[in-house]
């Protein structure tokens, strides 16, 4: 088969690989048809994901159909159609019976990290019982894969850290695809504003279209004098960080408002400086958290709704064989004016 294989920073092919089998009972291989690429595969690519090594198959999101399962996979069979989820969940380890599937003892995030990932013809699915989730035949690939990895993750590490709650104030600082993800998703809770900060302006107006009542244009450097502006002095009850780079995580700590929370989304290469020496007394919570993808269901349920639709994330459609063309746009985002670049089979 074909794949997308990563051979150190910055070096990136196209090429033969063979196709996975069955390794246990509990497998199923996974035929891709849809599949996407995400920021985090662009930070293992600057090499800041050290877990990543030579030869590995990037990808950890797509929607496919069933080639094989294993003997102990009762819930699928050949010919399903599956959304796969970006965590591999055993469900019966310490970490998985409280909810953390992203720390399975046997699982976690390893799709495109630890073994090989999505952004192939094929790919093999630990766990296949817990990792993967049925979808109907006539589902919409490109909304569906959205919820292998950016909906759950700016739900769950952005919103639902957060607290989110009606009537708060809330800044995310990133207008990427997992920063809009928490700016759809926050809008459950009826905050009462949500201001978006980032440097492009293209983004900021997909926010205003996707509900952000205010932005903030970061190019100047003073998103944390507009942001203070905006609330009248005060700051912001939730700040949540959707980039992953030191002066990001900076704005989001100055902007908090006593009491407020800040939510770390972005994936960090380089350490960050916590200003304790402001925050010590402000009553402010920071948390930390890779997607487990425990709300991935309700997401499925309300994206089938209608009520939720991430397939306006997507901006560019390439085929799967184009995958080193993909790469080149989403990595010059502000250029293309990319957002979710889908990959077809």
């Amino acid at each position: 088969m074909k794949a997308l294989v990563y051979h150190g920073p910055g070096q990136k092919a196209w090429e033969e690989r063979p196709r996975p089998t069955l390794e246990r009972a509990t497998d199923a291989v996974v035929r891709i048809t849809t599949s996407t690429l995400c920021g985090t595969d662009l930070h293992i690519l600057k090499g800041d994901v050290p877990t990543v090594g030579d030869g590995r198959i990037l990808g950890h999101e797509g929607v496919g159909v069933i080639e094989e399962v294993g003997a102990a996979v009762s819930s699928f069979a050949k010919g399903d159609k599956v959304l796969v989820s970006c965590i591999t969940a055993c469900g019966r380890c310490a970490f998985c019976r409280k909810g953390m599937y992203s720390h399975c003892r046997d699982g976690g995030w390893i799709l495109g990290n630890t073994i090989d990932g999505t952004q192939a013809e094929y790919v093999r699915v630990p766990h296949a019982e817990m990792s993967l989730h049925a979808l109907p035949t006539d589902a919409d690939e490109e909304a569906m894969v959205m919820l292998s990895d950016i909906l759950p993750t700016g739900f769950e590490c952005g919103v639902q850290n957060g607290q989110v709650a009606p009537g708060d104030k809330v800044a995310i600082v990133g207008a990427g695809p997992i920063g809009l993800a928490a700016l759809m998703t926050a809008q459950f809770y009826s905050p009462a504003e949500i201001i978006m900060v980032d440097l492009d302006p293209n983004r900021l107006e997909v926010a205003r279209s996707f509900g952000a009542g205010q932005s903030v244009d970061s190019r100047s450097g003073d998103a944390v004098r507009q942001v203070l502006e905006l609330t009248g002095g005060e700051g912001v009850d939730v700040a949540i960080e959707a980039v992953g780079i030191p002066a990001t995580f900076d704005v989001c700590q100055q902007i908090l408002a006593p009491g407020g929370r800040l939510a770390n989304v972005g994936v960090h290469g380089q350490p960050v400086v916590l200003h304790l020496e402001t925050l010590w007394a402000h009553n402010v919570t920071l948390t930390t958290r890779l997607v487990d993808t425990v709300t991935t269901p309700l997401l499925m349920k309300v994206v089938r709704s209608g009520k939720l639709q991430p397939g306006r994330l997507v901006t560019h459609r390439f085929s799967l064989a184009d995958v080193v063309k993909a790469y080149d746009t989403f990595g010059n985002a502000a250029r293309e004016r990319a957002l979710k670049v889908v990959l077809n089979a």
